[in-house]
Order: C-alpha cells, then structure tokens, then sequence
C-alpha cells in the first residue's frame, strides 16, 4: 500500500488493489509530451503574472524539458502508485527540482489539467489524420485519371444497372473522404479552446492569464465556462463520431474490393504485398486487408457507443469514470491511422483487369433504360416506353441475345417507333457518353470533375 500524494485528508494508505484498480498511467502515458507542454506554458505565465517568482518558473520548465528528454530516452519507469501522466510528471519534477517544483500545480486541477492534454493530444492526431486523408483521396483520383476509358457494371441490389466508368466509382468514393475531411476540420475548429484554468470546477482564486496561455499552445480561445471546461467530452464523441462515419466509408470499399477481386469478379488484381495465403489450399490470396478494415469498422462503432455510454448520465462537473474516455478514444485513433495509411497505399497499388469489367458491364442487359429513353426521345410516355424495354429485356433473355445484338426487326417487334439509329444508343460507350450532365458517369463528366479537382 502507498501513501496517497495527496493524501492529507486520509488516516490510510491506498489499498494496492484499489490503487491498481483505479490507476490511468498505462493508457494514458502517451500523453506525456502534452502534459508537459501545457505544463510549461503554466508555468511561465504562473511567473508573468507575478503569482510565482519569474526564476521559479524557469526552472520549473528547464526541470520539464529534462523530464522530457529522459522519457524519451527510456530512462523513465511510470509507476502506477502515483496514478496517472500527470502525478507522475509532477513527482518527478519534485524529485528534480525539490519543493519549487510543488508550486507548478499552483491556479488548476487535474481535473483541467486532463482536459487540456486530451485536447493537445487529438489535435495533433487530427492533423495527422488529415494528411492520410489527404493521401487516400490521392490514391483514389489517380486511379480515377489512370483507368479513365474502363467502362464497368454500376450496380443496385447488387444486380448489373447500368454501365459506369471505373473513374466515376472511384470518385464517388473520393467524395466520401472529402466529407470526412470536412467533418474532421470542422470538429477540430469547433474543440480547439482551451480548458485550462477552469480548475477542478469553478475556477482559481488566482490572477492566471488564461487567454495568453491559449495563445502559446495554439488555441482559438479560452473555454466560457469551467464547470463545462471540465466535464465536456463533446469533443471525444464527435471524433469518434467521425470516425465511425468514416470506417463505414472504408467498409463499403472494403465489400467491394473483396468482391472485385474474387475469381467469380475477377475485376481487380491487389497486390501480393496487401494478400495472404491459405494454410491448406495453395491456390488462395485471401484479400486480408480489406477484410480486417471491414472488422475494425464494428470496433470503432463500438468504442462511440462507449463513450456516449460513458456520459450518457453524468452528473457536472468531473467524475472519476471520465477516466474511461481515454481507451476508446485512443483505440479509435489508432485504428482509423493503421487502416487510412494501409488503404492509400493498397489502392494505389491496385490493378484493374478493364477487358473483365467490360464483359460484365456487356451482361445483365444494362443498355435497357437508355432504349427506354430513346423511345421516349421519339414521344412514347416513360411508363409505355418502360414496358416495351421490359418485354425486349425478356425476348432476349429467351434468346439468349444482348441488347445490342438484336435485329431492327426484333426491335420493332417492340415499338414502331425504334428505327436504325437505334444502335446509336445502345452500346456501352454510348450509355456511358450520354449522361454528361454535372455528376454523371460521362468521359467528358469525370474529365471536368478531374480538371476541377486539379484547380
């Protein structure tokens, strides 16, 4: 059992058990290098305004640089007695220092304290984030600007629709991470004020700077209110709001890909470097990636639902079963970086086999709604002209003819009205080139959505 460091009010010591029990420091280590650095912007405006000698504050920081360097040097054990990153800093820095380093802790809380570093923290990882954003909306348009002329089946209900352009696919993901990204940027200006100085919930008696403090480490402003400052995870529940928004999106690609690249598709040939083998049948690449993405999709829907759990009934201001905010979140984190920075660089690598998207997109009569629109181009109503293609889609399933194999004759035998110029229309290229309005799957669509893209 240990003698508690801030145990003044206590006759015992913590039971090891409970001190196990109710210890952080193994997850929440990591926020070492932004405990530090709200640490000494603390310190140095605890000593600007007067509250702490000037030469106080300067060797509370040099004690904080020198801490630092020994973490990253390895030469730090944390010990779970003193609970979280912060008791651990602060022990040290006594240790180091002596009693000055007792009067960094002078004007806040722990309890803004966390709220500060959790904040420092994800706005890093958000930056970060951003940018593996960035490289998979890259992998995506250069896919979309390499494979420009493959024409494939577009799909509903999994059944062959109408022929689309592989470029156009990929864009459509591409606006998916651009979504994400704006919901990322958005997020990040909304949390970006800082908490600290709100205390443990009302405040401080002392003459702190708050809003100078924000400056140095980068904040918008100061946070309005400090029993909010404290108990809000807002901020938490919306990136892995985001994040699970945006593992859906992965997941989606992840299904196709996983079907694209079966034999029964045979669309797309992934690299070996993102495939595994089988233990029993040599033949198999098992499409791992985008299969684990697929998984972790369900872990990230579950640390949000965690997190809102977690402060679904909470009382203001600070509980100790806050402390669970931080494994969801830093799982979440970590998850979405390992399956962004590995998908940019799968789709990247991705081979199309186009003449195989092309025999498929020939199947499943997928011209059909554009003799429907020829029809209607020659004056028959859309719910005439539907029938029509609907009982030709039936002629040539007992056949066993496409489309655009069928004689003007055969067409005839539909409407009257289907003349030469039919066969105009009903190739797949002509299906593709017809749709040029803004959004369309068109050559000259995609092309003007690229040229934006590039300006």
């Amino acid at each position: 059992m240990t003698t508690k460091l801030w145990g003044g009010r206590f006759t015992q010591p913590t039971d090891k058990f409970v001190e196990e029990f109710t210890a952080s420091i193994e997850f929440d280590q990591r926020l070492y290098r932004y405990d530090i650095q709200g640490s000494k912007a603390h310190a140095e405006m605890l000593g600007r305004q007067g509250i702490i000698a000037p030469e106080e504050a300067q060797q509370i920081i040099a004690g904080l640089d020198e801490i630092m360097t020994d973490i990253e040097a390895g030469k730090i054990e944390f010990s779970i007695a003193l609970e979280d990153i912060h008791m651990n800093i602060e022990a040290r820095l006594i240790e180091q220092i002596g009693a000055v380093g007792g009067k960094l802790h002078t004007g806040r809380s722990r309890n803004d304290q966390v709220a500060l570093d959790i904040r420092l923290y994800l706005r890093d990882e958000i930056d970060a984030i951003l940018e593996y954003l960035t490289a998979l909306e890259g992998s995506l348009v250069k896919q979309a600007e390499t494979n420009l002329d493959v024409i494939m089946p577009g799909f509903t209900h999994l059944q062959t629709a109408q022929p689309v352009l592989y470029s156009h696919h990929m864009l459509a993901y591409r606006e998916m991470i651009i979504r994400d990204i704006s919901r990322l940027q958005d997020l990040r200006v909304r949390f970006n004020h800082m908490p600290l100085g709100a205390g443990a919930l009302a405040g401080t008696t002392f003459n702190i700077d708050r809003e100078w403090v924000a400056e140095q480490l980068g904040f918008d402003g100061v946070t309005r209110n400090s029993l909010d400052s404290v108990s809000d995870r807002d901020f938490a529940i919306e990136f892995c709001s985001f994040s699970a928004i945006l593992m859906m999106h992965l997941s989606r690609l992840s299904e196709e890909l996983i079907l694209w690249s079966s034999a029964d598709f045979n669309f797309i040939e992934l690299s070996d470097a993102f495939c595994t083998g089988s233990s029993i049948m040599p033949q198999k690449k098992n499409p791992d990636v985008p299969e684990l993405v697929r998984g972790k999709t369900g872990r990230v829907y579950g640390n949000l639902l965690s997190l809102l759990t977690l402060m679904k009934s909470l009382p203001l201001a600070y509980n100790k079963d806050m402390q669970e905010d931080k494994e969801p979140l830093f799982d979440t984190i970590d998850t979405i970086k390992g399956s962004l920075k590995i998908f940019a660089d799968m789709i990247a690598l991705m081979q199309v086999k186009a003449d195989n998207m092309r025999l498929a997109a020939a199947r499943g009569f997928s011209t059909a709604t554009d003799v429907a629109d020829y029809c209607v181009r020659k004056g028959l109503p859309f719910r005439q002209a539907h029938e029509v293609v609907g009982k030709t889609v039936r002629y040539c399933v007992e056949t066993g003819k496409g489309i655009p194999e069928l004689s003007l004759d055969e067409f005839r035998e539909f409407s009257e009205l289907i003349d030469e110029d039919i066969y105009d229309y009903v190739t797949l290229e002509a299906s593709v080139n017809a749709r040029k309005a803004t959004g369309g799957t068109a050559r000259e669509a995609v092309e003007r959505e690229l040229a934006r893209l590039k300006r």
